[in-house]
């Protein structure tokens, strides 16, 4: 197929898997030859080559593409797996991508989801404590709920911990990907992916058969902090992949937020490295809305109840555990959590995990001296 056959959409789909052209180069192309990638593609060497940044190696991969891509079985594999190949101009680019240095030419996109309500980052270690992952399932629920796209990587820990989160809340959640679309990693998480797809969305700017890679983890991290207005991480050692993604968010003027913890704990180091040089210090999802200052006209619409899942001003899918902890604190009641166990007969850590998911829900409040009182009246 010559260059001028090419549609628009398949232009930008070569132009986005040759190898060793990075965004930046792909961009000054497009902004240079006027914006359509059939001209990138057509354009001879010499005119190519007047572009900073672009060298004999790159003129001729682009002058070559056919030997460096396969366009039909690439477009056999779109269709086989659902995908979508979405570019700047469309509208469910994610619009604040379009505003860092180096945004992707375009993505494939697994899932419908058109990214019109405000994404929040959660981000952290691999290797995590259940302090992390409660805390990143509360954080993604609630953030879910008030009708944010929660965005993370796919990975272990607290990434995990943060799309199932935001499932469980029956909100928005978006993973961007360090390989192709088609290539499952950790294979563990094929579940939650396909979770994911069904009202939200799994991107990556990599083309089909791309494996992960240190670099291309870092690339998916600009994309994960550039697409939203605030980037939280918890834990994360000084080193580790969260540290790259609050970097860029920094780099791109987002806000950045950390969450604290234990001091002998190494995965809450880059935390504290991170609230010691400026980063946010956060301790709950006011702390963000707070910094955010959003009027009620710019809030998110919050996502609805379901179905008879309120009733008589109670939830009626609650399990029997936070039915009687919810019933302790009824009439105004005001207790501590070993006064909740004596009144319900559960242990503490019953009475503790039910707590914690009735906050979650908001359908009770801890106060500042450590007890809780029902949020309904």
């Amino acid at each position: 197929m010559s260059s001028a056959a090419l549609t628009e959409r398949q232009a930008f789909l070569i132009l986005n898997a040759l190898p060793n052209i990075g965004p930046v180069t792909l961009n000054r192309l497009l902004t240079a030859l006027g914006g359509d990638p059939r001209t990138v593609l057509a354009t001879e060497r010499r005119r190519l080559e007047s572009v900073r940044g672009v060298g004999p190696v790159i003129a001729s991969t682009l002058a070559e593409w056919r030997a460096h891509f396969d366009l039909a079985r690439e477009e056999q594999r779109l269709a086989a797996t659902g995908a979508d190949f979405i570019v700047g101009k469309d509208p469910v680019y994610p619009k604040l991508l379009r505003e860092i240095h180096d945004p992707p030419i375009g993505l494939y996109r697994l899932g419908t989801h058109d990214f019109a309500a405000p994404g929040i980052a959660i981000v952290g270690s691999r290797r995590t404590t259940l302090y992390g992952q409660a805390t990143a399932r509360r954080f993604a629920g609630e953030l879910a709920r008030l009708g944010f796209c929660v965005v993370s990587g796919l990975a272990r820990g607290i990434d995990t911990a943060a799309h199932e989160g935001a499932l469980e809340a029956g909100g928005r959640t978006a993973a961007v990907l360090g390989c192709g679309a088609d290539i499952i990693y950790p294979p563990e998480n094929l579940g939650l992916l396909r979770r994911i797809t069904e009202g939200g969305a799994v991107l990556s700017e990599f083309p089909f058969g791309r494996r992960a890679d240190r670099q291309s983890f870092a690339m998916r991290n600009r994309i994960v902090s550039g697409m939203c207005q605030a980037t939280i991480v918890i834990e994360s050692d000084v080193d580790g992949g969260a540290m790259i993604t609050a970097r860029f968010a920094g780099e791109q003027g987002r806000m950045l937020f950390a969450v604290p913890g234990r001091i002998d704990q190494p995965t809450s180091a880059g935390c504290h490295q991170l609230i010691r040089d400026g980063a946010t210090l956060m301790t709950g999802v006011d702390d963000l809305l707070n910094e955010l200052s959003y009027l009620d006209g710019f809030r998110p619409a919050p996502v609805s109840a379901k179905p008879a899942e309120v009733a008589a001003g109670r939830p009626s899918n609650l399990k029997p555990d936070e039915e009687r902890v919810l019933a302790c604190l009824g009439g105004g009641a005001i207790l501590a959590p070993d006064a909740v166990g004596a009144q319900s007969g559960l242990g503490p850590a019953e009475v503790s995990a039910a707590l914690m998911m009735l906050e979650i829900r908001r359908l009770v409040v801890k106060r500042t001296d450590g007890r809780y009182e029902a949020a309904l009246g």
